[in-house]
């Protein structure tokens, strides 16, 4: 069973393991850390400050995905121009060698779930580049709808 809970400092070893190539560290958002290749302390340092606390206090939610066999996932949800009821999910991705099991469409379920039920937002938002078609496809499956953008 898939569940979730917020990021750890820990976790930042796994994702920057999940990112093997520059074409996945763009299709995550990568450009937000900098350039390729990304490491585990580049994104710890960007989710958390010195003291422990979160970069963006009450603004910035990293979520991690987990099962029976460990951290299999991870996306970060934030608030949208200081309106709380309008999230955006961003940085998705789940373990290379886990994909197809339908762990993106389960954790970014919970997600919903977790910014409806417990953050009480109206609307959820989520990006995709027009070339990550199974990214795109998890997205539409779960119920967001495609709006046009420049």
């Amino acid at each position: 069973m898939l569940r979730l809970r917020p990021y750890k400092s820990c976790d930042s070893k796994h994702i920057a393991d999940w990112i093997k190539n520059e074409e996945t560290f763009v299709k995550w958002g990568g450009e937000r850390f900098g350039s390729y290749p990304i490491n585990a302390k580049i994104i710890d340092d960007k989710y958390r400050l010195n003291n422990g606390d979160c970069v963006e206090e009450d603004n910035f939610y990293p979520m991690t995905a987990f099962d029976d066999s460990g951290v299999v996932g991870h996306f970060i949800m934030r608030y949208i121009n200081g309106n709380n009821k309008i999230l955006r999910f961003g940085w998705v991705i789940v373990d290379d060698t886990q994909r197809g099991k339908g762990y993106g469409k389960q954790m970014l379920e919970l997600g919903l779930k977790y910014a409806f039920e417990i953050l009480g937002v109206e609307k959820v938002t989520i990006g995709v580049f027009e070339n990550n078609i199974p990214a795109y496809k998890c997205y539409k499956s779960i119920g967001f709808n495609e709006i046009a953008t420049d």
